[in-house]
């Protein structure tokens, strides 16, 4: 059996955000949460231009840097190959985690997100508290709406209560801080993109899960995954769907083939985060209802299918890829 690990990261939330003007000049600073710092106290890179207006003199990297409590964020960042994009001229909208909001993720997460074969999955997470544009926290107080983040993935920042809450649960603990190439909020949470999200927006060479994202849709279950779970998810890759039979995966996106696809894609799901630390040998009841086989001699593997990669964090849970789809026995007797 699998034992059920009781990590589970924060919820997926309501949308919110409006967008500003690229053009708009830089904003003063605004404390939106406990924490009174200031875009003086963060950086002190600040000089004066013409109009005796304080300006800053370094882009949002150096800042960062300057900062000092964004250590791991700029380790991260560097891992991920972005630092070129975030010095670049933007401008861009950062929500930047301190080291001690870092320290809120397990080390066995953190250690596996900044290693080479987690790079794609790193580069999303990052992307997902970056907006293009320069939005201030005075043009989000008092309003809750939507935006696309770079990831592709929407955010939610709810400044109706008077300070800026994002996902509903990681607070801007300090507004606008200034950058040559966009601004600054510190957030006390590493935000994560839900498993819907993390599956639609995720490129690792060859690794896509379009067809898993297509059949979801299909099956009517994207508010299921971006629900609040948690879950665990095998994730089959593009490569794995094009190993069934010829046709297999056109009919099973028939409007009539809705409710066994639905149940081929809940087979794929476990209900609680289960990461593979917590992984056993045995039978693993799925949301589906049917058992899993799981074993772990020569690598962890699912029914036939092999678990490639392990433990992609998600909002609302965790993702394994598998190299190949899984069906249940009560179909595939069929």
């Amino acid at each position: 059996m699998l034992v059920k690990s009781s990590i589970a990261f924060a919820s997926l939330f309501a949308l919110a955000l409006v967008a500003c003007s690229d053009s708009k000049d830089d904003d003063t600073s605004t404390s939106t949460g406990t924490d009174s710092g200031t875009t003086s106290e963060m950086d002190g890179s600040m000089s004066m231009d013409d109009s005796g207006t304080p300006a800053t003199t370094k882009d949002i990297v150096d800042t960062a840097v300057g900062a000092g409590s964004f250590a791991t964020l700029v380790s991260a960042v560097q891992a991920a190959e972005l630092e070129a994009t975030l010095r670049s001229a933007g401008p861009f909208t950062v929500f930047a985690p301190t080291d001690d909001a870092f320290k809120k993720i397990p080390d066995f997460i953190l250690t596996k997100l900044v290693s080479a074969p987690y790079k794609a999955e790193l580069g999303l997470i990052l992307k997902y508290h970056v907006l293009s544009g320069k939005v201030a926290a005075a043009d989000v107080l008092g309003k809750t709406q939507s935006v696309d983040t770079v990831s592709g993935a929407k955010l939610a920042v709810d400044g109706s209560g008077g300070k800026v809450v994002l996902n509903g649960s990681i607070n801007v603990s300090t507004a606008d801080i200034q950058a040559t190439n966009g601004i600054i909020h510190v957030v006390d949470g590493v935000i994560l993109p839900s498993i819907i999200d993390t599956a639609s927006n995720y490129v690792d060479g060859a690794t896509k899960f379009s067809t898993l994202v297509a059949a979801i849709k299909a099956a009517d279950l994207v508010t299921t995954l971006s629900g609040a779970g948690p879950f665990t998810v095998f994730a089959p890759t593009d490569a794995a769907f094009a190993k069934l039979p010829a046709g297999t995966v056109e009919n099973l996106l028939k409007p009539e083939n809705k409710a066994a696809l639905a149940s081929i894609l809940t087979y794929h799901v476990v209900s609680g985060a289960v990461y593979q630390k917590d992984v056993m040998a045995g039978a693993v009841k799925s949301v589906q209802g049917e058992n899993i086989t799981v074993s772990t001699t020569g690598g962890v593997k699912v029914n036939d299918a092999n678990v490639v990669l392990t433990d992609i964090p998600a909002s609302n849970g965790v993702i394994h890829v598998i190299d190949s789809v899984i069906v249940p026995p009560s179909l595939a007797a069929k």
